[in-house]
């Protein structure tokens, strides 16, 4: 080669010479059509040329094409393992996709660094669930899970994708002939290109049959809904529009009929004008809804019948015997019902019993109240299961009419109450695929498993709601060899094209209505104009028809017997499809503050009664009892308890998701499976609980559970003394003495140093306002992903060594509200005696039965005069100029005097090297989870201290971008992970100094007050002081 080379002494020789003609031919080996590609819009549409090869095309700079023009043509940008589209090295790629995994759906951005997705984030231009939820912040790291399937596999033995279509084609066609059924069991797809498939492929078999399962079924619902508005779906409420919110057992703050509802709920809650919405919550399980609610009545599963068929009887009309109620609950129930009536539009009331007539009472009361909340011209479409399908098909799987089964985004065999019938009738088909991403408890009893991509990886579209459409675009190449369902129903249906280019046709034409594809692929979302056409499927039978007086129904059906267990899902784990996922293993629930568990919630009075304990061990970690539930001849052992504040007596509750044997890392199999007490789709059930032994070791992060009277930690009032008191009043300024004068502790007067000019240049806050955050948690998933923070694993986290940057404090009241705290904190008098101050402490650290619940997100609060800083031996941390407390992990020698010295206790220390160390054997401590790390954030060695940064690797990006493009910076372009996840509002990060910025005017706001401010530490997170609506009618 090097014989062949030619050099040129001066540019004059290069005139007209043969090497640099053919150069010049060859400039662009392949002609790339950017006129016409860019010009027509159809053609821009159509053409074969893929999204991905434009991209591929114009990412290149010219110097990239030049050098590679004698070569031919451009195969890779950069020599990636997997390929990317565009990449500047350091320099992130947003791209618009949706999560729709059968449980969450949602539109997001997803956040790639040099072809790595590595964080979600909240889609704000989606006009529906542009907000993302923990378990959605969490998706990421399961692209990167090393259990996944990395192939389609036959009985345990890998095989190629060829032979799996071969030979499940030959089979269907055997099937197809001899006369059986050929059952799709999938998840809710709420997809039109997927309906239309599935039709197609029932047009090419004939006898098949699609059964849509939800694990955590809302089937009385849909079939209330139906009845009433003759379409299958859910009722979509807009809580920002309601001013009087009554919720009869529905935590829709939680995952309530697919959730999504907090942010429209929080819009509310900040009072304005004097004026908030008020929110009554009759339920038995302490949950998320009951914690925000302005007045809680916990009552038993069957009381809250009782209860909305009364409400129903109230406000509608007609008579129900609610003898039963207790005088209190119902005097309760008639104060609501007064308050809702006196609303009339703008209340709102909502269930979450599951039973047909209980439904139909709530959309009944909507109707008749003309609740401007609810819209039924655009119902949910994210569930659309079927119990009685489901429970047809496993008797007909039993009987042998079933020759295939199909199972897509399903894990019948951990989610079924009668998992044992599915298995007994699976033997009894001559096909079985499951089309999954994990070997789980289904893919092992099934013939073949198909091995599916992320949603990352994955083409699709889903109907969110009536009209309201949102896209799936791979955001990474697949990491392992795998199909989509869809693209294998094309194959199956003899289809040859690819399933873009399928959902692109679909959505010409039955969706787009003229409007351009490429845009609503952009955006990730598009709202139809037109009314869309229903899907192709038959008139899906109904479970149960609602009575004719569904009140009176629904009061009558009462029966108790034994101890009412209520099931739900926690936000952190839903219906446990994401259960190898260590970050929401680690994710604290937000009532009880407990991770890598599930567990009994119990009264106080009942486990008094049934001997059942909580207690510290020596190190300060919480220890429970066990039980057993009985339900019929199930059992389920060693069930671990928690005596929880707010519990309604006579009535316990225990959460989905846990207890998963198959598919998951040995350190994920925690909890116990409640999916096996979940008899009749019925999240209510009676069981008897008998106690076992021994003691379950829990990993709860935080053991103070009362304020103890400290009003000042989080500061609250009433509506009416916001309204009519002066601020002086309800948000006092805690006073020092200065030479015996009384002096405000803001004043510079009473400083130990002199201030720094503080106005030139940016100066960062955060503002938390205490109404709005409902304590979902989606902001310390998020840190964690912004920030790398590491997973330690129970056995840390109960020696209260647990790493997360940000954490949110759930107090509950020991007397029956917070104001009683205060007062019975501030009536003390000496020692001893009934209001002496020793037994006075030890009663204030005991939660109420039903106390009041507040939450406070707390992170470094990043002190203008911050104690950590004086005592750092190397200058470890020190304060920016942006007011920001920054730290050097460099120098940091771990003397932990920073840690010490925080009133906050916000810091973090690394006890051991959690990446790459075979005891910590999370995400971390393998090459393809490593993939989801920021390169923008330190990995923190062992021995080191961290804690927030305030994220400033954002807030410098974004004063760096703004001065490349030689702008001004616009208020709401600064933020942090957690402000940026904040799909309620409650947390406003931006820059004081601009004086037209949203969180310059809330550092001025009435409310406004500074954690522990006594201390003096001048912090730059500011919090709002919550306000409660106790107002009765």
């Amino acid at each position: 080669m090097s014989s062949n080379k030619k050099y040129w002494k001066s540019v004059e020789e290069l005139k007209d010479s043969s090497i640099v003609e053919t150069l010049k031919q060859n400039e662009f080996v392949q002609e790339i059509p950017t006129d016409e590609f860019l010009g027509d819009k159809d053609t821009l549409e159509a053409s074969s040329t893929t999204r991905r090869d434009f991209l591929k095309y114009v990412g290149f700079s010219t110097a990239a094409a030049s050098l590679a023009a004698c070569e031919g043509p451009v195969v890779k940008s950069i020599p990636y393992v997997v390929q990317p589209d565009r990449i500047v090295p350091g320099v992130a790629n947003y791209y618009a996709t949706t999560i729709a995994n059968g449980f969450d759906f949602a539109s997001v951005l997803v956040k790639t660094r040099e072809g790595r997705p590595i964080k979600i984030e909240n889609n704000t231009l989606a006009a529906t669930n542009g907000s993302a939820n923990a378990r959605v912040n969490a998706s990421v790291l399961d692209l990167y899970d090393s259990t996944r399937v990395q192939g389609p596999k036959k009985g345990g033995a890998s095989i190629s994708w060829s032979d799996f279509e071969s030979e499940t084609t030959t089979a269907l066609n055997n099937i197809k002939n001899s006369g059986k059924q050929i059952v799709l069991l999938t998840q809710t797809y709420a997809s039109p290109s997927t309906s239309k498939l599935v039709a197609e492929f029932t047009e090419k078999y004939g006898n098949v049959n699609h059964v849509v399962y939800d694990a955590i079924s809302e089937s009385a619902a849909l079939d209330a809904y139906q009845a009433m508005y003759g379409e299958r779906g859910l009722a979509n409420y807009d809580f920002s529009k309601a001013m009087t919110i009554v919720s009869v057992g529905a935590d829709f703050l939680g995952d309530w009929q697919g959730g999504g509802f907090d942010s429209a709920y929080a819009k509310g809650r900040i009072p304005l004008d004097g004026k908030m919405s008020r929110h009554i919550q009759f339920e038995a399980n302490m949950s998320l809804s009951g914690a925000n609610a302005d007045k809680r009545v916990p009552l038993t599963p069957s009381q809250q019948k009782l209860a909305l068929a009364q409400l129903h009887s109230l406000i509608v009309g007609g008579s129900v015997n609610a003898n039963a109620l207790p005088a209190k609950i119902k005097e309760s129930v008639q104060k609501a019902a007064s308050e809702l009536i006196k609303a009339g539009s703008n209340g709102v009331l909502v269930t979450g019993i599951q039973d047909v007539n209980a439904q139909t009472v709530a959309l009944e009361i909507n109707k008749k109240l003309g609740s401007k909340s609810f819209d039924p011209k655009t119902p949910i479409k994210t569930r659309q299961g079927n119990n009685k399908s489901v429970q047809t098909l496993i008797s007909d799987m039993k009987s042998g009419k079933v020759g295939a089964i199909i199972m897509s985004g399903v894990n019948p065999m951990y989610t079924l109450a009668n998992a044992s019938e599915f298995a007994e009738g699976i033997k009894n088909t001559s096909l079985s695929v499951a089309f999954t991403s994990k070997e789980d408890e289904s893919a092992s009893v099934a013939q073949y498993i198909a091995a599916t991509p992320h949603y990352l990886e994955s083409w699709g579209d889903v109907e969110l709601k009536k009209g309201h459409f949102a896209l799936m675009q791979p955001t990474i190449r697949p990491l392992f060899d795998t199909r989509q369902f869809q693209d294998v129903l094309l194959k199956w249906n003899d289809n040859t094209s690819s399933l873009n280019d399928y959902i692109k046709a679909t959505w010409k034409e039955t969706i787009l209505n003229g409007s351009s594809y490429n845009q609503a692929l952009h955006d990730g979302s598009f709202v139809s104009s037109m009314p869309v056409v229903e899907e192709v499927t038959e008139e899906i039978a109904q479970d149960e028809l609602p009575a004719s007086d569904a009140a009176r129904a629904l009061a009558s059906s009462v029966k108790t017997s034994g101890t009412e267990l209520t099931l739900y899902s926690k936000v952190g784990m839903g219906d446990g499809q994401q259960a190898n996922n260590p970050w929401l293993q680690e994710f604290p629930d937000p009532i009880t503050r407990t991770s890598w568990d599930n567990y009994l919630t119990v009264s106080k009075s009942d486990a008094q009664a049934w001997n059942i304990i909580n207690e510290n061990d020596s190190t300060g970690a919480l220890n429970g009892s066990y039980v057993n539930l009985k339900l019929g001849s199930t059992t389920l052992s060693n069930v671990p308890v928690i005596i929880q504040p707010g519990q309604a007596k006579g009535s316990v509750g225990l959460a989905f998701g846990y207890g998963r044997s198959a598919g998951l890392k040995d350190e994920m199999k925690t909890g116990v499976n409640a999916f096996t007490l979940y008899k009749d789709f019925n999240t209510v059930q009676s069981v008897s609980i008998e106690p076992a032994t021994g003691m379950h070791e829990f990993a709860c992060v935080q053991l103070q559970n009362t304020l103890m009277g400290r009003g000042d930690i989080i500061k609250e009032t009433t509506l009416e003394i916001f309204n009519t008191k002066d601020k002086h009043y309800w948000n006092e300024v805690p006073m020092v003495s200065l030479n015996h004068q009384e002096t405000p502790v803001t004043s510079p007067e009473v400083d130990l140093w002199d201030e720094f000019d503080r106005s030139i240049g940016h100066h960062f806050n955060l503002s938390i306002d205490l109404n709005a955050c409902t304590g979902c948690g989606a902001c310390v998933i998020a840190c964690h992903a912004e920030n790398n923070v590491p997973v330690v694993g129970k056995e840390e986290i109960r020696r209260s060594r647990d790493m997360h940057w940000l954490r949110i404090d759930r107090y509950y009241s020991s007397e029956d509200t917070f104001a009683e705290d205060d007062a019975k904190k501030e009536g003390f008098s000496g020692l001893f005696g009934d209001n002496g101050s020793l037994g006075g402490f030890g009663e204030l650290e005991d939660p109420a039965d039903n106390p009041q619940v507040a939450f406070q997100p707390v992170m470094c609060q990043h002190c203008n005069h911050a104690p950590c800083e004086t005592v750092c031996p190397v200058a470890a941390t020190a304060h920016g100029r942006q007011g920001q407390n920054h730290m050097a992990y460099n120098r940091c020698v771990g003397t932990r005097y920073c840690a010490n010295n925080c009133p906050y206790k916000v810091r973090r220390f690394n006890w051991f090297l959690y990446n790459g160390n075979d005891e910590f054997d999370y995400h971390m401590n393998n090459d393809l989870g490593r993939m989801v790390i920021n390169p923008d954030v330190t990995v923190r060695s062992r021995g080191v201290m961290e804690k927030c940064s305030m994220c400033i690797q954002k807030t410098q990006k974004t004063i760096l971008d703004a001065k490349r493009d030689g702008r001004e910076i616009k208020d709401g372009e600064f933020q942090t992970a957690c402000s940026a996840a904040c799909s309620s509002g409650a947390m406003i990060f931006g820059d004081i100094n601009d004086k037209e910025s949203k969180v310059a005017k809330l550092l001025k706001d009435d409310r406004m007050y500074h954690l522990l401010e006594s201390v003096g530490t001048k912090p730059n997170v500011q919090y709002h002081t919550k306000v409660r609506n106790t107002k009765e009618a």
